[in-house]
């Protein structure tokens, strides 16, 4: 699902106050259906991780303004791999610390991937 060019990856930081631009390469056997994204905090330590690698953690502590972010990415029809590319919008007042990046792909017959990255907001 993710190539060397993809961002985030796992461990990536982001900026309060900044934009990036989330590349992520998406492919299926027979036709893609949507995708999309969630970004939310990981204060507490769970894990949605399907990395090997693991980052460095930041104490747990309890959210105050944690960011939360759940977007589709519109994807043209008829495609087996796309590169989607989405613009996404930190907030300056979010709290930083570590978060996790989740990507769902759906096909067109309804089977399911997930990706899940752990990133820090500085």
């Amino acid at each position: 699902m993710l190539t060397n060019s993809a961002f985030p990856k796992q461990c990536s930081e982001v900026l309060r106050g900044q934009a990036f631009v989330a590349k992520i390469y998406v492919s299926d056997n027979k036709e893609l259906g949507s995708v999309s994204i969630d970004i939310h905090h990981n204060f507490d330590h769970h894990s949605h991780s399907t990395e090997v690698a693991a980052c460095n953690m930041e104490v747990i502590k309890t959210p105050v303004k944690p960011m939360v972010l759940i977007q589709t990415i519109p994807l043209p029809g008829g495609h087996t791999s796309y590169v989607a590319e989405q613009t996404i919008n930190i907030p300056a007042d979010v709290d930083p610390g570590d978060y996790h990046f989740l990507i769902r792909v759906t096909d067109k017959e309804g089977w399911q991937t997930i990706k899940g990255l752990s990133i820090k907001i500085k």
